[in-house]
């Protein structure tokens, strides 16, 4: 895999009106890099909303996304410029400065949702006041100290982008965050540095100049600054405009700035895959494989070596536990079910719900009457939830026999996503592991009949589409070919 990018792919999509002849081919910037100019018969589109796959490709566009994941994911940024004034309005639309005026009114404080910063020397200098942001304060040092403000996860308060990312979280299943950057004309908000997620940058309002370096850190797991004599000369330097996108790989070294003579610039950072590496998934996972293994194998159950705590680790321990990674690995290419510890539930619990117009009353409201065994169930908001197995969180069940948990996202916050120490809480059921396949089946299948679940009994097939919240499944009664929501039941529930 191809890390140091030395060329990034820049793509120009016009207006028929405005197409002009294609470049000669010259090289531009500090360091090479393709340009390609597109003639679009009538220019990117505002994104598709539909669905989240339609979304991304929208998002992307006129980069077919086999070709983006297979080329510049997590190799080498992506530079898509358009000249398209129906999608320049479409992102303007997305947050303004003046939108700050409204939000400040709202509530909000220094920290917690507005930073107010400045490079000044190739450092941050923060002007972040106490306590609750004035608008009109705001305003002075944005035009007198040139100060950038910095407006965290503004998807709690923007409606259209709580669409995107909510059906982003569902295309990439991570969590997805934003921040809104809006920087005076002449100014620098942060000095060089990189960060631990993918990126991509909406040029919303005016320009922003840009300059990225080779990584230091490929794929870096944290943010850190960057000196500017350790990084050397910019690898690729452009200028971004509204309803222009990029995309770059964590670990890339940036920073922007906005021209002068110009007005402000705005825009909005949408990141991904924070935490989310195969390194995450495998710590996640082996305390499951674990836990399965020495139920099963008296060494791994054996104590370990008196007073090896006190110590430095012996090459004896050091082999031990080596012996004992081989035998894991073994065991693991013949597990049936994963036991994610963590992630599947955090990503549950962490994400932004279903987008809804109106009080949302449609995903916690139970409606219809109870399936019954001539019923068809099948499942609702399919990319709102996970199935995970995992050792029992029943405190009073001191055997820890494993169960199986299906989280979901449907009573999440809004306003709370992405930031850190707001307490949240799990929604969703759990069931014995016998239940697994009947499970599965309603998780696989478009539509499926409650006779026809892998369970023993018909009442056990009853008593499992019937603790299913309204918000999870459909059902289809043959009698009168009328779709139900089902009831929201009591058994089994976690929360």
């Amino acid at each position: 895999m191809e890390f140091a990018f030395p060329h990034c792919l820049v793509l120009k999509t016009t207006m028929p009106k405005k197409v002009k002849p294609a470049g000669d081919g010259k090289e531009e910037g500090p360091v090479p890099c393709k340009q390609v100019k597109l003639e679009a018969a009538g220019g990117p589109s505002p994104l598709n909303l539909d669905s989240p796959s339609g979304l991304f490709e929208s998002l992307i566009s006129p980069v077919k996304t086999e070709t983006f994941f297979k080329e510049f994911w997590e190799q080498k940024p992506l530079l898509i410029q358009r000249d398209d004034p129906v999608l320049a309005t479409y992102y303007r639309s997305l947050f303004r400065l003046s939108d700050l005026k409204s939000l400040c009114s709202r509530g909000m404080y220094y920290g917690r949702d507005v930073n107010v910063c400045r490079c000044v020397n190739g450092k941050k200098k923060v002007l972040n006041k106490d306590g609750k942001v004035h608008f009109l304060q705001l305003r002075k040092d944005f035009d007198q100290k040139r100060a950038t403000i910095q407006f965290h996860q503004p998807q709690r308060f923007k409606d259209e982008l709580w669409r995107i990312q909510e059906k982003l979280e569902c295309y990439f299943g991570s969590l997805v965050g934003s921040n809104v950057y809006i920087t005076p004309a002449g100014s620098q908000g942060l000095p060089p540095h990189y960060d631990d997620v993918e990126v991509f940058i909406l040029q919303l309002e005016g320009e922003k100049h840009w300059r990225l370096y080779h990584p230091t850190v490929p794929l870096a797991r944290e943010y850190s600054l960057e000196a500017e004599d350790r990084i050397g000369r910019p690898a690729h330097e452009f200028t971004l405009k509204p309803g222009d996108l990029l995309y770059f790989p964590r670990g890339t070294v940036h920073q922007a700035d906005t021209p002068s003579g110009l007005a402000h610039s705005t825009h909005v950072t949408i990141s991904t895959y924070q935490s989310s590496s195969w390194g995450d998934f495998l710590l996640d996972t082996i305390s499951g494989l674990v836990f399965d293994t020495a139920k099963a194998d008296v060494e791994l159950r054996a104590g370990i070596p008196r007073q090896l705590l006190l110590v430095e680790t012996t090459a004896v321990a050091t082999r031990k536990l080596s012996g004992f990674l081989r035998m894991l690995a073994d065991r693991l290419e013949g597990t049936r079910e994963l036991l994610s510890a963590d992630m599947k539930k955090d990503f549950a619990m962490n994400r932004l719900p279903p987008y809804y117009v109106g009080d949302g009353a449609e995903l916690s409201t139970p409606g219809g009457q109870l399936p019954g065994l001539d019923s068809t169930v099948r499942l609702q908001f399919r990319d709102h939830v996970v199935l995970t197995v995992g050792p029992d969180q029943d405190p009073s069940d001191e055997t820890r026999e494993k169960m199986v948990y299906i989280y979901h996202s449907l009573k999440n916050r809004r306003d709370t996503h992405m930031m850190g120490n707001e307490e949240t809480e799990s929604h969703g059921l759990r069931f014995p592991l016998s239940h697994i396949d009947a499970l599965k089946q309603i998780w696989n299948s478009s539509a499926i009949s409650v006779k026809d679940l892998k369970l023993t009994t018909d009442e056990e097939k009853q008593s499992l589409v019937t603790s299913w919240p309204c918000v999870l499944t459909e059902v289809h009664r043959r009698k009168n070919s009328k779709l139900l929501n089902v009831p929201e039941g009591d058994k089994n529930r976690t929360s």
